[in-house]
């Protein structure tokens, strides 16, 4: 989740860079008050950078993934990994990223669009997760898993957990989300529990709903959704890839 301030919730490559993307980057986030994943998720990619977890993603084809737009803010192909289908974000299947498109409308001041698409070198062997048709009314159920910090205070849990971490949320009304919100193509999210929330790393991780076995993917961990600097007050924003869904089917269809 993006955090500027909070606003940009969600990436940071590794332990020494997550005081500096609480500051001034763009920031993925481990999930504050999640546990430990109850179901397999083979979809589930940890996006690594010079081979540190940097973002969340989902694998939606075998050699295509969709994770945020600002995921791909100042990073090159070339920098950027793969480890997908495991719960341990240091084992699965492994490739490297050869194409990295962000939305074309995408922007990080202010945030527009936030989703980018990449391609893998090769097809891995894993089951990609389908994207549903739509995300679904206010109540609706959902889950978001991600591996990023599971504390506020960054000097408190400096390792992100190695096991993928799991909440249960929901759909809120959209007159929640306050931080430029577009409800046209983003989702307001928060969950029944108080004080929990994706945070720095879990940038670009997915937002499903369903139940195990039958998942679908309805979003992709955005960013902080009110003006309180800490990431587990209040709801989150998450791109709504349904309704992108036309644009992410003709960039992954070459």
């Amino acid at each position: 989740m993006a955090r500027r301030g909070k606003a940009a919730l969600f990436a940071a490559a590794g332990a020494g860079a997550i005081a500096l993307s609480m500051a001034m980057a763009p920031s993925a986030s481990a999930i504050i008050g999640g546990h430990d994943s109850t179901a397999k998720y083979p979809f589930m990619v940890s996006l690594q950078k010079d081979g540190k977890h940097y973002c969340g993603a989902s694998l939606i084809k075998r050699d295509w993934i969709v994770t945020a737009g600002h995921c791909s803010v100042n990073v090159k192909p070339g920098q950027l990994s793969v480890r997908v289908g495991d719960q341990d974000r240091t084992k699965g299947a492994k490739a490297k990223v050869t194409k990295v498109v962000a939305h074309p409308g995408f922007s990080y001041e202010p945030f527009r669009n936030d989703v980018a698409v990449m391609k893998l070198d090769h097809p891995v062997d894993a089951k990609p997760v389908e994207l549903a048709a739509t995300a679904g009314p206010e109540g609706t159920d959902t889950r978001i898993l991600g591996w990023g910090m599971t504390c506020e205070d960054g000097s408190e849990c400096p390792k992100p957990p190695v096991r993928l971490q799991e909440l249960d949320t929901e759909l809120v009304a959209d007159r929640r989300c306050s931080e430029n919100y577009n409800r046209d193509n983003e989702l307001c999210t928060d969950s029944p529990t108080e004080n929990v929330q994706a945070c720095i790393l879990d940038s670009g991780g997915p937002q499903i709903k369903g139940r195990p076995g039958h998942w679908e993917l309805i979003g992709a961990t955005s960013r902080d959704g009110d003006a309180n600097p800490k990431c587990a007050t209040g709801p989150g924003i998450y791109t709504d890839l349904t309704a992108h869904r036309a644009w992410i089917e003709r960039v992954t269809a070459k």
